[in-house]
Parts: C-alpha cells; sequence; structure tokens
C-alpha cells in the first residue's frame, strides 16, 4: 500500500537537520520479508550538518519574522559563535565526535528535550487524537461486536511486527527506519517527579499476553492470547467484550485515569503516592506492561451532524472532560483505541516512543482488517472471566482525583477544536500542476495567517529523518522569505506572482541548534548567547505548529496549539478533498480556529484560481 511519509505532530519544544524538500514523496512498501536487524544495519547515520551552513540558514529563516535590527543582533552573536578556536567549533566537534559512536547523535536528546522532560500534561499538549470516519453501529452491541474485530486487527499487525515481516517503507528510492514500529505496542509512558521515562515491555524475556480495556472508568485485564499460543478469535473475543460490560455496568465513583491528564509533575507525585499500596501498584504495572489500550466510550454530547467530527476529534485528543470520558483512558499508554456507543471511533498516543505515520500504518491496517471480517455464532468452549484491576482509594488519592478532574475540564474549556473537510478539491488540483500538494497547502496555511494577522509567524511542519538509522522529525520551517514575499504579493494588484512552487524552500537547522546546546550542556559549558538571544526564542515561538498526516483510511489527526497564541493544524489531503483539524485556546483572545480554518479555505481557492490563471509553460 500506499503511505506518505511526513511526521506528525505537536512538538511541545522544537529544534533542526538537513530536510531536502523531496521528503514529500509517497514512501511506497514493497513487501519484502526484510528481517528487522539487517535492513537496520544498512541504513545510513543522521549527518552533522556543516556549522557555517548552519548558521547562515538560521539567519535566513528569521528574516520573515523578527525586526532587522533583532537580525543584525544575532548576526552578531553568531558571527562570535563562529570564531576560530571559539565556543561554536568545539561544539561542533563534539557532536561529530558523538555522532560517531551513537546509532543517532540526536534521538535520545529529542526524547528526552521534546517529551520527557517537558512537563505540561500529555493531553492536548503533546499526545495526538486521531478520528476515524463513523462506523455503523449506534448501540453497545455493535460497539462491541466492532472492538472484537478491532482488536483482532490489532493482532494480525503484531503479527508481522512479531515476526518482522512488516514491509519495509522506502521514500524516493531510499529505505526508511522502522523502529518506531517496535516501539508502539506493549510500551507506556511512566510520570517520574523531573522527567519521565518510557518503558517497553515488548522486548522483555516475556511478553504481555494481555490488552486492557477500560469502561465506565474501570479496568480490566483481557487475554488475548490462548494457552496454545494462538490469538483469541474475533468470537471469543466479542464474549469477553461482553463480559467486562456486564461486569462494570455502574460507573466507578472513581475514575482513576483521570490522574493521567495531570501536568506531568503533578502525576509524578500522586504516581509514587498511588503504588505505594501493593494491590494499586499491581494495577497499575498491568496497564503498563499491556500490548495496549481499549477504552470503550459512554455518552458522548449529542450535536448537530456539521459539528460531529469536531466533537469527536475532541473524545479522541481528550475525551471531553470528567463528565464524559476523560477518566475512561490511561493518557500514558502509548496507543488508546477509542470506541463510542454511537459509532464514533479513533484513538490516541503518547508522542515520545514514534511519530504519525506508522501509527497511522498501523490504523490503516486495522480499519481494512474490520472491514473484510465478519463474525460468526461459533463459541469455542468457556474462557476464564477477565481481570478487573482494583485500586484502593485513599483519601489523599482522591484529592488528587479531583484536583485532577478540575484541571482536565478548565483544559477541556480552553481548548477550540474545529474538523473542516474541504471539499473543493484534493491532491488532484496541486499534482496537474506539478506541484507537491504538501507545499501546496503549506502555503496556503501561511496566505491565511498573513491576510488574519498582517504579519508572518514562526511556522513548524514535522518531516521525517526515518532515511536515517533511529531517526525521528526535524523542521521545516514554512515561513521562509520565499513564501514571505509570495503572501505579501499575492493581495497586492501590482503584483503579479509566477512560479508559486518557489515559494517555500525548507531550511532543516533546528535539531542541529539543538544538538549545539545540549553538547554545551554535556561538556559542562556555558551556553552560548547566541540561544539566549531573544530572536532564538522568537524563532521557537510556533504560533502555527502543522503536519500532514496522509492514510489510506478517510481520518484526521488532531493535536493542541504548542504556544498559547498559537493555532495546531493537522491535515491529510486525499484525492478529491482535504480533512483539516485546527486547534486554538478560548483563553487567548486574538486566536480563533474556525476564523483560520475558513481563510484556509479562501486561500486555497484562490491559489486554484491563480494557478489556473497562470499559463501552463511558465510553471
Amino acid at each position: 500500500g500506499l503511505h506518505y511519509e511526513k511526521k506528525t505532530v505537536a512538538m511541545p519544544k522544537p529544534c533542526g537537520l538537513l530536510k531536502p524538500r523531496h521528503l514529500v514523496k509517497p514512501v511506497s512498501a514493497t513487501r519484502v520479508a526484510g528481517r528487522y536487524q539487517s535492513h537496520q544495519k544498512g541504513l545510513p547515520s543522521l549527518p552533522v550538518p556543516p556549522l557555517q551552513q548552519t548558521c547562515e540558514r538560521y539567519l535566513t529563516a528569521l528574516e520573515p519574522i523578527v525586526e532587522p535590527e533583532e537580525l543584525n543582533n544575532t548576526r552578531k552573536l553568531l558571527e562570535e559563535f563562529q570564531e576560530a578556536g571559539g565556543l561554536g567549533e568545539k561544539l561542533q566537534r563534539g557532536l561529530e565526535k558523538r555522532a560517531g559512536k551513537t546509532e543517532n547523535w540526536l534521538s535520545a536528546w529529542w526524547v528526552q528535550v521534546a517529551y520527557l522532560e517537558y512537563r505540561l500534561p500529555v493531553v492536548v499538549h503533546s499526545s495526538p487524537g486521531l478520528v476515524l470516519p463513523r462506523m455503523n453501529f449506534t448501540n453497545k452491541q455493535g460497539q462491541i461486536r466492532f472492538a472484537a474485530k478491532l482488536i483482532a486487527g490489532v493482532l494480525d499487525f503484531k503479527t508481522m511486527i512479531d515476526n518482522e515481516t512488516l514491509p519495509v517503507e522506502y521514500l524516493g528510492g531510499k529505505p526508511l527506519c522502522m523502529n518506531q514500529y517496535y516501539e508502539v505496542l506493549s510500551s507506556c509512558r511512566i510520570p517520574g517527579l523531573k522527567r519521565d521515562s518510557v518503558v517497553n515491555h515488548a522486548k522483555s524475556s516475556r511478553p504481555p499476553k494481555h490488552i486492557t480495556v477500560v469502561h465506565n472508568h474501570q479496568f480490566f485485564i483481557l487475554d488475548i492470547y490462548n494457552s496454545d499460543g494462538t490469538p483469541l478469535t474475533p468470537d471469543q473475543l466479542h464474549v469477553q467484550l461482553e463480559k467486562i460490560c456486564r461486569a462494570s455496568s455502574e460507573t466507578s465513583s472513581e475514575p482513576v485515569g483521570i490522574l493521567t491528564t495531570q501536568h506531568r509533575d503533578s502525576w509524578g507525585k500522586a504516581y509514587q503516592n498511588l503504588i505505594k499500596d501493593k494491590t494499586n501498584k499491581d494495577s497499575v504495572s498491568a496497564i503498563q506492561r499491556s500490548i495496549f489500550t481499549l477504552c470503550l466510550d459512554g455518552a458522548t454530547p449529542q450535536v448537530s451532524d456539521d459539528s460531529y467530527r469536531s466533537c469527536a476529534a475532541v473524545q479522541m485528543l481528550h475525551g471531553g472532560g470528567s463528565r464524559w470520558n476523560s477518566g475512561n483512558r490511561w493518557f500514558d499508554k502509548t496507543l488508546q483505541f477509542i470506541i463510542g456507543e454511537d459509532g464514533t471511533c479513533g484513538a490516541n498516543y503518547e508522542h515520545a516512543p514514534a511519530e504519525g505515520p506508522p501509527i497511522v500504518a498501523l490504523i490503516d491496517h486495522v480499519v481494512e482488517f474490520t472491514r473484510k471480517l465478519e463474525l460468526g455464532q461459533s463459541t469455542t468452549g468457556s474462557l476464564p472471566s477477565p481481570q478487573k484491576l482494583r485500586f484502593n482509594i485513599t483519601a489523599e488519592i482522591k484529592k488528587d482525583i479531583e484536583e485532577a478532574k478540575h484541571s482536565m475540564n478548565i483544559l477541556a474549556d480552553d481548548l477550540n477544536m474545529r474538523v473542516e473537510v474541504f471539499g473543493h478539491f484534493g491532491k488532484n488540483v496541486p499534482k496537474a500542476h506539478k506541484m507537491s500538494p504538501d507545499a501546496f497547502i503549506q502555503v496556503a496555511l501561511q496566505l491565511a495567517y498573513y491576510r488574519m494577522y498582517h504579519h508572518c509567524c514562526a511556522t513548524y511542519e514535522s518531516a521525517s529523518l526515518r532515511m536515517f538509522r533511529l531517526g525521528r522529525t526535524d523542521t521545516i520551517r514554512s515561513a521562509s522569505s520565499a513564501s514571505a514575499s509570495f503572501v505579501k504579493a499575492f493581495d497586492d494588484p501590482s503584483k503579479q506572482v509566477v512560479h508559486t512552487d518557489t515559494a517555500i524552500s525548507g531550511q532543516a537547522i533546528d535539531r542541529h541548534l539543538l544538538g549545539l546546546k545540549m553538547q554545551a550542556m554535556e561538556e559542562k559549558l556555558s551556553v552560548p548567547d547566541v540561544f539566549k538571544d531573544a530572536a532564538y526564542a522568537k524563532a521557537l515561538h510556533y504560533k502555527l505548529s502543522t503536519s500532514q498526516v496522509p492514510s489510506k483510511t478517510d481520518c484526521v489527526m488532531c493535536f493542541g496549539p504548542v504556544v498559547p497564541n498559537g493555532y495546531g493544524v493537522c491535515y491529510n489531503p486525499m484525492d478529491d478533498h482535504i480533512n483539516f483539524a485546527v486547534s486554538s485556546f478560548n483563553t487567548c483572545k486574538e486566536t480563533n480556529a474556525a476564523h483560520l480554518a475558513q481563510a484556509v479555505e479562501e486561500a486555497l481557492l484562490d491559489m486554484r484560481t491563480l494557478l489556473e490563471q497562470t499559463p501552463r509553460a511558465k510553471l
């Protein structure tokens, strides 16, 4: 199948590397039963870009977003930084040495800085949600039938992971790192007091054989393999899920799962307190060790058809607050599938172990699998009942739960999420004009933002580094001097714009800059002045945090803004339409998700008009 490989995210703290623009090509998965290790060994290591190149590109990237005098100041700091025998050279040498000694000089640092040391709640701020097309069931029975098929579909995908028969993905003829697929199942984030960690039980000597099912805020262990190692059939899974729903028909008074929505420092403290009790510790450990979590949701707010998708996105992203489904989750779990009674389906994933594309590939596989599968009625033998996880709730834990509910509800009220389907055209129009659909949409975003605010802002688009071993992402800074002059000229009658496709050129510098800063900390040297500069803070204040996450399934991913006065924009370009999820915070008076979504729609239409008026030969 065809996947597009362009990484998703709301990245909390962004940062840069070599990102050639051709990363927007489709990834074709050729079915090669490639043994995982030998494939990985053949991948190149992530290079350390030349220092001078990164400094030059950094200045270029600042041009459209800072004032001229700030730019001059930064230019001076960069000259100092690059002096012969100076700090820059020393750090660059240190980075190059690190690159020679490790599989990937960036990845361990990146996961620490971007995720594990990031202390805002993972909900909204870091973990993306994913909304699937509405399924055709409207009751408990249909919900359970679909859930049984879904579990079977994940197990089918898991077999490819376990047997190392996953088709290797390619990008422009180059094989991609497949490591993230091995990090998604049986893994979990563990809260800490200053920084979190991730554990992956798939690699342990006795890999987990169960999933966690949450229903009415109560957690159950569901063994999904028979004693002989064969997976349970969808019919057997159906029977087991019915037992779970019967055993938890009343909503539990204490939604322990809501603790995982807290600020990471608060949850780190509450976690220590929670697991002092042995019963609680065992229950938490069972959740952490499970292959994935399945959330069988209760009711969701009744909304009109046109806001259905936006409401579904909210359920996937945070559950709607404590009175709806925010307590019916364990947000530290890498992968949570969410199924509502009304046919609403989707997922939420914790971002530290992986980016969007591997998650989407898994979900595409599962959706395809559920469509082909019919449930029979054959029940073979009786299976032991799934085990309910017990929690002893002390007064102190009760207080933590109340506090978590309160904070979660404030966050839920603050988030403004709009899912829009742009129905006028999709990838077909830019492709007919020999343009990258992704670049086309990014320019439309720049144009929409400029029309609303009359200035350009730092824009983050994640780009894949999976051509390199253990590669994660880098930043495409879509607000370039070229895109700035394009959007300024667009509505100016005195300028006729040709060469739309020159408007964007990705300058990837962020991870290299982060690396230099981390190297200084590693060597216990003072952090260079260039990183204390106001322009650096501006460059990292992404008012537009964007990501293209394409899929075969007609779905859309969503995430919150990464700054209080910014937007989160995720899009999935299909052939004849584009799915958009746009988010902003209500407490910020100058941002409005619905307005930006509207402006993007107008910008896309205006750009099509421009293309159609421009003679083909010139493009």
